[in-house]
Formats: C-alpha cells, structure tokens, sequence
C-alpha cells in the first residue's frame, strides 16, 4: 500500500522511490504486528500473507534505487503507531481494524499507476510495478472480503454518519447562540429537533441509495447473462474497457481480460461484484452515528447558564471528538495525523464561525434579542 501524500505525477522517479519505498515497509510492519496479536487463525494468514507482499515491494522499489546508485533511505515505522493499533487491536473487534484498513488499501493503486504513466522506467520494471498494481487491486478487494464476512463493512456509514452529525449541529448551535443569546435550552431543543430530523434524513438516504443501487446492479446482471449467451467474448471486451476505462494500462487491462477468458461466472463478477451491503443495516448505522455525533455540541446546552458559556463547551466537546474521530482513521489506515485531524477541525469550525456570523447579522437586522 503506498500512503504517500504528494502528487505523484509532479515527483521525479527518485523521490517516488524512496516514498513508495518507505510506505511499503511501513505497511509491512503494520500487518506483521497486527498478526502477531490476532486470535483468528484465517485473518492471521491474510494478514502475513499481505505482510510479506509488502516487503517484496520495497524490494523492487529498493532495487530501482540501487540501480540509479541512489542511497535507500532508512525506513523506520512509527513505534507510537503500531503501540496504538496493538492498543485498538485489544479493546476493538478485529473486524473494525480489517474494515478500516481497507480504508489506507483503497485508492492505493492509483498512485502507482500515475508512476507507471509518467516516470521513466525500464520495460522490465514496467512489468514488475503493473504487477504490483494487481496486487494492490487484489489488497483492496481482500480486506473488503474480509471485513464483510466479519460483519463490519459499514465502517464508513459509522465515520461519515458520526462527522456529519458533529460538523451539521455544531454549525446549527453556534448560528443560534447568536440569536438566541441569553436562551441556552431554546437552543439546546432545537439542535435535539434539527439532529432527530438530520439523522432520519441520513438514516433513509443511505437505505435508498444502498437499496437502489443493489436494483440497478441486478437490472445489468441480466443484461451482462444475456450478453454471455449471444457473444461470451463480447463480454471479455467489455470488461476489458471496463479496466480500462479505470485507469489500468491498456496491455495490463488486456493481459487480466484474457487471463479470466470466458468463465462466466467470474466475468460476471468481476463486472458486477456481489453487494454485500444491507440496505437497513446501512441505514441503521448511518442514523445511529449521526445521532452519536449530535450528543457533543448539544449537551453543554443543556447544562449551562448562557450560550456563550455553552458555546465555549459545545466547540470543546466538538474538537476533542472530531479529533478522536480523525486519530482513529489516522492510526487504522496511515493517513498522516495531523493533516486528518487539521482536515476535520479547520472544515467543523469553518461552518460554525460562519453560521455564527450569519446568525449574529440575522439578529442585529431583526432586533430579536432573546
């Protein structure tokens, strides 16, 4: 997996390098410890196995560097962030650290491809790296395997729900405070209302979209059974452009598609993989989060004696949630921490200085003074 957070087309093969080359042994000591403590003897093995592709990796990356007689550059994991995965790999399910770090696999890919697009490589090493494209595809596709027969594919539904429910009502209370100024439960009540109605609405717009989404793919599973019936090896090509459509190189999109032949069962899959999202279960989630993620801005409210006082709370609690909320997908999937954590907090508190003003200016041109 390659975390680097630059631009890839941008870097010289160099420095693309020693990135790749420090992010691979970094992944292969995050899998190696997290094997280490797992009690599941399959999820052990996937973990291992991932883990040792991993380090042949660095050792192509390696290898390019000692080719153009550059130094390798040390590559030393963090010792905190393995102490904090060990940490979550004792008090959370196994299925949540699989599930998350699909997270840091997914998109991995892609950066590899831009190297392969633009850097200037030797026809072997652009064999070797379309190779590890492959891999890094079949990474993704691995822990999203495993995290559904683990039970916890809506890790998203569970990150997505609770910011959007901590970053929509602390907006929503700091605009009130404004107008509101001297009524701290008016305040508190509304944002109880507006979060009720804002995780009903989530709740119900991610059970639609799962649910139609699971209807459109069955509406095309027929048509690509048809389409095996009359012409298996229009089916081939199809998947083909499919690859390639995503990015993958048009001789490596070609080898895969010839490799599957016309077995129509993995075609079929591959074109249209099985859903294994539940449409209520992904509802549920998605509801229940967003109402998490209410809790923290509105509570103060509740309790002290003036908005002002509240507000000061209700950015406090806010910020210490959205900064757990981004340590935890910062440890899981390699994101660099203090970027995740600037991310989420500078965005919460952007929308909330705003709705205040707007909520201060709507008072000053009204006179309300409540």
């Amino acid at each position: 997996m390659a975390t680097a957070t630059v631009e890839t087309a941008a870097l010289p093969l160099i420095d693309l390098a020693r990135d790749f080359y420090q992010d691979e042994i970094k992944d292969h000591d995050t899998y190696n410890a997290l094997a280490e403590r797992e009690r599941d003897p399959e999820l052990r093995a996937v973990l291992r196995r991932i883990a040792g592709i991993e380090l042949k990796h660095s050792t192509f990356w390696q290898s390019l560097l000692e080719r153009r007689n550059v130094a390798v550059p040390q590559a030393r994991t963090s010792p905190i962030r393995l102490a904090g995965l060990r940490v979550l790999q004792r008090f959370v399910s196994s299925a949540f650290l699989v599930s998350a770090l699909e997270l840091g696999e997914s998109g991995a890919f892609n950066k590899y491809l831009e190297c392969l697009r633009h850097a200037e490589l030797s026809e072997p090493e652009r064999d070797q790296l379309r190779a590890i494209v492959l891999d890094e595809i079949e990474h993704e596709m691995t822990f999203r395997r495993e995290s559904s027969k683990l039970g916890m594919s809506n890790v998203r539904d569970y990150v997505l729900g609770m910011n959007d429910g901590l970053v929509e009502i602390l907006g929503v209370v700091t605009g009130l405070s404004a107008v509101y100024a001297g009524n701290p439960l008016a305040v508190g009540l509304s944002g109880v209302v507006v979060g009720v109605a804002g995780a009903m609405s989530m709740g119900i717009g991610a059970f639609i979209s799962v649910r139609s989404q699971r209807q459109v793919n069955d509406a095309l599973r027929e048509r690509v059974e048809i389409l095996f019936q009359v012409s298996p090896q229009r089916a081939v090509t199809e998947y083909q452009d499919r690859l390639a459509e995503s990015g993958v190189p048009d001789t490596t999109a070609a080898e895969v598609a010839q490799r599957v032949g016309t077995n129509r069962e993995a075609i079929s899959r591959l074109l249209l993989p099985e859903s294994t999202e539940n449409e209520l279960r992904s509802g549920l989630y998605t509801g229940l989060s967003y109402l998490i993620g209410v809790v923290f801005p509105v509570l103060p409210y509740f309790i002290a004696g003036s908005s002002l006082a509240a507000l000061i709370g209700s950015v406090a609690l806010a910020g210490i949630a959205l900064a757990l909320t981004a340590t935890t997908v910062s440890v899981l999937s390699g994101i660099s921490l203090r970027k995740k954590i600037t991310e989420m907090i500078v965005a919460a508190f952007s929308a909330a200085a705003i709705a205040y003003l707007f909520g201060w200016a709507l008072r000053a041109a009204t006179g309300i003074d409540i």
